[in-house]
């Protein structure tokens, strides 16, 4: 799956250099963007980033709850503009509260 996701980003940077995702969370990339008049842009799953920031605890401080996970997601992940390039999340039909 790794080499995969390598390849998106790869086919990405060819198609837009500016295109940017959070680095830690490469495995949330499930594809690409693209919109008439715009360059691709790098496609995260909302649902992935959040499992990631759960799980992500590189040093010994205490696991995210769902909850910390969700708030820093919205604060910091798509709170944050960087441009041109800012990654979009996607919420699957499968994650939707409905």
């Amino acid at each position: 799956m790794k080499k995969e996701i390598e390849e998106v980003l790869d086919y990405i940077n060819e198609m837009n250099p500016e295109a940017l995702y959070p680095t830690d969370m490469g495995n949330a990339v499930i594809g690409v963007v693209e919109r008439f008049g715009q360059d691709p842009l790098v496609l995260l799953d909302r649902e992935k980033c959040i499992r990631i920031l759960m799980g992500n605890m590189d040093d010994d401080s205490e696991q995210m709850t769902r909850e910390e996970a969700e708030e820093y997601f919205q604060y910091n992940t798509i709170g944050a503009w960087m441009g041109e390039g800012t990654p979009c999340f996607a919420t699957l039909t499968e994650d939707l509260p409905i």
